[in-house]
C-alpha cells in the first residue's frame, strides 16, 4: 500500500468516446497489436497516477465516488495496477526515485 507508481513515458492515453485507451509508443508510432482499453474506474486510477501518489491513497476514491467498501476497493487497485505493471503502462517507483 506504501507503493508509487508512474505512467510510462512511452504510453499514450487519449480518451475516446469516454474511453480511455492506453496505446504504448515505440519508435514514434503506437503499437496498436498491445492497445488496452479503460473503463470509468481504471480511467479514474490513470489520472491519479502522478508518481507522488501511493497507492493508500489513489484507493480512497473509490469509496467516495462509488459504493464499494475499502477493502474491496483496495483489492480491486491493487490487482488493477498489477495488470498495468505486467503491460508495461505503469512502472513502479523505488524509494528516492
Amino acid at each position: 500500500m506504501a507503493s508509487i507508481y508512474e505512467k510510462d513515458s512511452m504510453m499514450a492515453a487519449p480518451k475516446i468516446a469516454d474511453e480511455l485507451i492506453l496505446v504504448p509508443i515505440r519508435h514514434n508510432v503506437g503499437d496498436l497489436a498491445y492497445m488496452y482499453t479503460v473503463n470509468e474506474v481504471g480511467s479514474r486510477i490513470w489520472e491519479l497516477l502522478n508518481g507522488g501518489s501511493i497507492v493508500a491513497e489513489i484507493v480512497t476514491f473509490p469509496t467516495q465516488e462509488y459504493e464499494v467498501e475499502a477493502p474491496q476497493a483496495e483489492a480491486d487497485i491493487i490487482e488493477f495496477l498489477a495488470q498495468m505493471r505486467e503491460s508495461g503502462a505503469v512502472v513502479e517507483k523505488t524509494e528516492g526515485g
